[in-house]
């Protein structure tokens, strides 16, 4: 961590230009305010105000001053733009000292609060998909991203002629200057789409590389005329985009989700905590796949999840369990989206596996045939429930569980709610080109 006393210096033997301050609404989009070294002292001091009335889900316009208090942990000198700035993610409080219960970071804070009463904590690691468009001649504002292929690759093709190859290499760059330690960078299996690993970390620090890296993928792909989408399904019939979730429970130095006695090396720890998933899973994936979009890639024939199992040796089931054990023991949630708000999705997705542990649930028996092409007799036999299949019916599971209004807090419980239902009703309003192509000329 960074000290408060060597924040001045380190701007001034850097050269900095600038220094970002960053948060999230919600919705997961990255917010922030740009402001000059001058002003160091200043938000060091958490005097920096902006008006919550106008972010997402925040607050009323009569209660709109807000201010950011930098997290020092997450603060980082790089050159993004072609001159030295300064990045930081903040928390967000009224002006009398009080957190912000609307506050994505602080939901999540809280969660492993909880979890370090416990003895434990949480690990994540990510694995984040996106896709590489390119952008139409316009200029400045008039630039618009084309939905038109820049490789016609798949799954771990090596494509030295990929009009995407050297972005890609600026990307992994850019994001070893920040401070990320990326352990894979990979063609996907859709044209065009690409997957970036980078090593697992304690959940809040996962959460702000998250915000961090769309801000970087977005940005070096713009420069090289190509818009970075982290859309989850924007062509049909090909793969969609996860944002597949490594997740482990530690003890200072050890995985409590592995055990050595065990004939598989998996704890009672992490059955429970798989068991706390299962009960909340319906009614928690709205949170992790928050857009109509999103349940467009949710369907059988295209690898991402749809029916709620898990396994150790297949790429099927929700849950899968990699086969490296001692202190590499994990489960891989396959069901979220990197549209999701990391620190809203992770809050969910461990508080329900720590309510695991707590009631000891316990998960149904291991599935390790392709859950794909089990019949609905089998699906049966196994006690195979499905995921929601679009949002109204997540929204809906949402609302029939009270443990998930209890993680989030009323405050974003209810906005993401209201805002969610009006994104509903606007797509189930909306004329599509489909209907048109399928009914206009017949009716």
């Amino acid at each position: 961590m960074v000290k408060t006393q060597d924040v001045i210096s380190i701007l001034k033997d850097q050269k900095v230009q600038s220094i970002r301050m960053m948060f999230v609404d919600i919705l997961g989009i990255p917010k922030g305010v740009q402001i000059p070294v001058s002003q160091a002292k200043k938000m060091l001091d958490g005097e920096i105000l902006f008006d919550g009335s106008s972010i997402q889900g925040f607050v009323r316009i009569e209660e709109s001053d807000m201010k950011l208090v930098p997290d020092l942990n997450t603060f980082v000198v790089a050159d993004l733009k072609g001159y030295n700035e300064a990045f930081v993610v903040c928390d967000v409080y009224y002006p009398n000292g009080k957190r912000f219960e609307g506050d994505p970071r602080f939901v999540l804070q809280k969660v492993l609060e909880k979890s370090k009463k416990m003895g434990f904590i949480p690990m994540v690691g990510v694995e984040a998909e996106f896709f590489l468009f390119p952008m139409n001649t316009g200029k400045g504002f008039a630039s618009a991203p084309v939905l038109e292929h820049t490789d016609s690759g798949g799954y771990f093709d090596m494509l030295y002629l990929d009009s995407a190859e050297q972005v890609k290499l600026d990307i992994l760059k850019k994001l070893e200057e920040f401070g990320f330690e990326v352990e894979a960078l990979h063609h996907e299996v859709a044209p065009s789409q690409h997957e970036i690993d980078f090593k697992y970390s304690d959940a809040l620090t996962t959460a702000d590389r998250l915000l961090l890296f769309k801000i970087i993928v977005k940005t070096i792909a713009l420069r090289y005329g190509l818009h970075a989408t982290f859309l989850p399904k924007p062509i049909k019939g090909i793969n969609g985009s996860g944002l597949h979730m490594h997740q482990s429970l530690f003890k200072g130095e050890t995985n409590s989700f592995y055990d050595n006695r065990s004939s598989n090396g998996i704890s009672e720890t992490m059955l429970n905590y798989i068991g706390g998933i299962f009960k909340h899973v319906k009614s928690f994936t709205a949170v992790t796949n928050p857009l109509v979009n999103s349940y467009k890639r949710l369907v059988p024939g295209y690898e991402a999840p749809v029916y709620i199992s898990w396994g150790e040796h297949n790429r099927s089931p929700l849950i899968r369990i990699p086969a490296k054990r001692g202190n590499s023991t994990r489960i891989e949630l396959r069901s979220p989206d990197p549209s999701c708000n990391p620190y809203l999705a992770f809050s969910v997705i461990i508080n329900s596996g720590l309510d695991g542990i707590n009631n000891k649930y316990q998960p149904p028996k291991p599935i390790d045939l392709n859950v794909y092409e089990l019949d609905n007799q089998t699906m049966k036999k196994y006690k195979i429930e499905q995921l929601p299949s679009n949002l109204y019916e997540a929204l809906i599971e949402m609302q029939k569980d009270s443990f998930i209004k209890e993680t989030l807090g009323e405050h974003i419980y209810y906005n993401f709610i209201n805002s969610k239902m009006k994104e509903w009703k606007d797509y189930s309003t909306e004329v599509t080109d489909w209907e048109l192509q399928k009914y206009f000329s017949i009716y």
